[in-house]
């Protein structure tokens, strides 16, 4: 079957809203501290790493890829010593199903919710699992029943399965995890304080990173995008949808269309609480819901 791979792009635009709220809305990170865990990063970690079980740092730092080690260090093991890895995936689960029906109380999207969590839910259970770790993972939790607690399960499967295929083809171009942060945030213009606050810089070791991508022409000396650098970094957004594609070979053209068309007013609905902030280490991924 040959499709645009910018169609994986538009699907995963509005699936990431309907995951981040895991990450953002005060339900989820609530539940996370209710929970045993202690700060929004203790959260954060052992929420997103729960699937794999008590995960020391370093297979964390591995499938995520792109953190600070202080700053994982800092949350695990001791995560594991304050709650389980049980309790961290009810409390993810329990709080961002708040946070999308709070989202989605006034009936934005009516019957999509129903209709389309099984069209969702059969692309993340055909996904290959073939080395991504971190879908895998999730891939072999309970699936939950109820829509839009499956509606979100099948959001975060779909993700952790773009972000394993985007692991594997930065690491095929040799731009490590930290690089990756820096080469991106040149492309979609973020603000180094959003990456300062997301993903723990200092002046010095940003600099190491500008200069290592300098010395391969990707980024001048003063850290901006070279034409090399955009080209390169296109080619890797292209692979990136090209591998994620895979995810959606059981839906129909008409489906896939139908899943896009029907998750849009769903994350606009879930743009409208002002959650999910308009700029984050990954990019303005509040954005962008028409094309």
């Amino acid at each position: 079957m040959s499709r645009d791979p910018k169609l994986a792009r538009r699907v995963w635009r509005r699936l990431e809203l309907i995951h981040a709220v895991t990450y953002f809305a005060p339900e989820a990170i609530g539940a996370l501290r209710d929970a045993g865990f202690r700060g929004f990063w203790m959260g954060y970690f052992a929420g997103r790493a729960a699937p794999l079980g008590p995960a020391g740092p370093e297979l964390i730092g591995a499938t995520f890829y792109n953190f600070a080690e202080w700053r994982i260090r800092k949350a695990v093991p001791d995560a594991w010593s304050l709650g389980s890895p049980a309790a961290a995936l009810s409390a993810r689960l329990e709080g961002s199903v708040a946070a999308l029906g709070r989202a989605f109380a006034d009936g934005v999207g009516g019957s999509a919710i129903t209709e389309i969590a099984p069209l969702v839910r059969r692309a993340a259970q055909a996904a290959p699992v073939d080395g991504r770790a971190l879908f895998a993972a999730n891939a072999a939790l309970p699936w939950p029943d109820e829509p839009l607690a499956s509606l979100w399960h099948a959001a975060t499967l779909l993700r952790e399965h773009r972000g394993d295929g985007h692991v594997a083809v930065l690491t095929a171009a040799g731009i490590s995890g930290r690089q990756a942060n820096v080469l991106h945030a040149t492309f979609v213009v973020t603000p180094r304080a959003t990456m300062t606050i997301g993903r723990d810089y200092d002046d010095a070791e940003w600099d190491a990173n500008v200069s290592a991508l300098a010395a391969r022409g990707l980024l001048t000396a003063d850290g901006a995008l070279t034409d090399a650098g955009r080209s390169v970094k296109l080619e890797l957004e292209d692979r990136t949808d090209r591998v994620s594609l895979s995810a959606y070979e059981t839906l129909t053209d008409d489906e896939l269309d139908d899943v896009i068309d029907r998750l849009t007013p769903l994350a606009r609905a879930i743009v409208a609480t002002g959650d999910v902030p308009p700029m984050t280490p990954i990019g303005p991924i509040a954005d962008d819901l028409d094309g």
